[in-house]
């Protein structure tokens, strides 16, 4: 993430930060999953409301409080 981060690849770049975020959810760091999900959650090619809701890499964030706002808030209206 450092070597290419947002600012200078937005496509790239937000890819990484997308499978840094799965990967800390699957090892288990919530807070640190919770932190970066912000972020891919406000960049357009980044995870999707359906995405969230239904794919099972997120399962480890689920009944959090934290993760069910930021899935709240990419829900159609």
């Amino acid at each position: 993430m450092e070597l290419l981060p947002l600012t200078k690849n937005a496509l790239d770049g937000a890819d990484i930060l997308y499978f840094y975020t799965v990967i800390c959810a699957q090892v288990g760091e919530r807070d640190l999953a919770i932190e970066q999900l912000k972020t891919v959650a406000k960049i357009p090619a980044g995870a999707s409301y359906g995405e969230l809701r239904l794919d099972p890499l997120w399962d480890p964030l689920r009944g959090d409080p934290r993760f069910e706002k930021i899935v709240a808030s990419l829900a159609p209206k």
